[in-house]
Parts: structure tokens; sequence; C-alpha cells
């Protein structure tokens, strides 16, 4: 675990923004606190690395179920009646692993009223399913994970992290604990996680609550982050209310995240700082070694 190293691009690299092919079988997860760029980053791989399979909060993931549904038989089916107007499109966004449907919902467009928040409740995060059923399902589906050259956001730590931390109300050992069970189970070969790191979170939350508001200037980001921390059991038995307590929740979260990359991931993780990173030295970490 380190720094981005100084140097050049690697050999073969082409910069000024072209795209390049390249044989990338590591398996690359973007991670770090809410507003710290990942989308961004994540952006700047795929442009250079094309092959590359993108994956999305809200895409269908071999890893990750953000935004998607994990539905039995039964709850399918339920579904398709219900909304039976809808059921070719549905259909073209459902994606069946063993005996469970999952359907990247949010990606179906309808003026059907209250049809995403219908379909939410199928979701396994905000506390959906009880911490054994939680655990098992991510790491059977990690267990059984065998794609190479996949990128993906958030997949390994933020979702399962803010569930653990905000629903579960895990301590922090016991999350840790968590993790050295899940990456016992993550094919190692290939793994890399790209961790953004800010050590000046109260600034930078300050700045993308300014900065991700609508043209009239109002909050979009910040009352959709503070909302979600103070309706969650944590935030409900921690009395949290305000900007304070949304920085003290991330300061916290980055603190344990990096504990994680410690404790478990060792050198597969590299840490970037945030909003500061170079696009060629993190292409040159992707390289085969």
């Amino acid at each position: 675990m380190g720094l981005t190293p100084a140097g050049t691009a690697a050999p073969g690299q082409e910069k000024n923004g072209q795209t390049m092919t390249k044989n990338i079988t590591n398996n690359i997860f973007i991670e770090g606190i809410q507003g710290l760029g990942k989308s961004t980053l994540l952006q700047a791989i795929a442009r250079r690395l094309p092959e590359l399979h993108v994956c999305r909060e809200g895409d269908y993931s071999p890893v990750e179920l953000a935004w998607c549904t994990w539905m039995t038989d039964e709850d399918y089916a339920a579904v398709l009646a219900r909304y039976e107007t809808l059921a070719p499109e549905i259909k073209a966004h459902t994606f069946r692993e063993g005996s469970h449907y999952i359907v990247t919902y949010t990606a179906i467009l309808t003026d059907i009223p209250g049809f995403h928040k219908d379909l939410e409740q199928y979701e396994i995060y905000n506390g959906r399913k009880s911490l054994a059923e939680f655990e098992q399902i991510i790491r059977t589906r990690y267990r059984n994970f065998s794609g190479k050259g996949y990128l993906s956001e958030c997949a390994f730590l933020q979702n399962i992290v803010e569930d653990l931390m905000l629903y579960h109300q895990s301590e922090d050992d016991a999350i840790v604990d968590f993790y050295r069970r899940l990456f016992g189970d993550v094919p190692r070969e290939g793994f890399l996680l790209l961790y953004l790191y800010d050590e000046h979170l109260e600034e930078s939350t300050r700045v993308i609550r300014k900065e991700r508001s609508d043209d009239k200037g109002n909050p979009l980001w910040y009352p959709l982050m503070l909302d979600y921390l103070t309706a969650s059991p944590y935030g409900k038995a921690h009395g949290c209310q305000g900007f304070e307590d949304l920085v003290r929740h991330f300061r916290h979260r980055q603190q344990l995240e990096l504990r994680i990359l410690q404790e478990v991931i060792g050198s597969q993780a590299v840490i970037l700082p945030a909003k500061q990173w170079d696009i060629d030295e993190v292409l040159h970490l992707l390289e085969p070694v």
C-alpha cells in the first residue's frame, strides 16, 4: 500500500488522451469517500482502456448489487405481473444467477408512479437482509467470480462498509474481520484496489456540496448524503443531524477503510491523492508485472 509512484508513462502508452489497446487482466476496484472523484477516475481509465469491462453503480456486475434487485422466482413473477406493460423491458434488464433474478431497474425509464421505489425493496442494502444473509450473498458472488479485466466503482468497500456501519451498526473490528473472510474468497490474481484519499474531508465536502447544486444554487448531493446518514439506524442512535455529523462519519469510514487496506488488502491496494492523480501514472499501475 502506498502513494502513486512518481514517473512517466509506461512504454507503449500514449498521452494526450488517446486510447490504447492492452491486455489488462487486472480486476480494478476504485474506492474512496463520496465526492472524491471515483467516477471521474473510472471514466479516465475507461477512456484510455476501452477494452475493460466497466461496471458503474446500477450496471449489472458479477460482484456488486448496488441499485439492482436480488429476487426469488416468486418475487420476480410478482413484479412481472404487477407491471405487465413493462414486462418486456424488465426482462431485457434481467440477469439470472442460480435461483435469483438481478434486475438493473434504475436503467428502466418509465412514468409509472412508484415503480423504482417498489423495486428498491428487493435490494440487499439498507438493512434489507440480515447480517448473515448479507455476508453470504456477497461472499458467494465474489467466490464465483472468475472474470478478468473488470473496472468497478464502489463494489468492494463503499456500499458494503456503509451498510455494515450504518444499518447493521457493526463495530470496526467486526468489519475488518468481515473483510478478512471476504478477501479470502476473492480471486487474488489480478486484484487491484485504487483508493482515493483526502486528509481534508471537511473542506472537500464543503466544495462538493457547492459544486453539486442546481442552476439556482440549491444543493442536490448534500441533502441526499445527509438524509442517508440521519435516516439510518446508526444516525438515529447517535443523533446525527448536520454537516459536522456527516463529515465525522466520512472521517470514521475513511480511517476504517485505510485500516482494511493495511491489515487485509496489503500490497494489492494503492492509495491515490484524490483529484490529484496523473492518469499516465495510474495506467502504469495497471501494467502486467
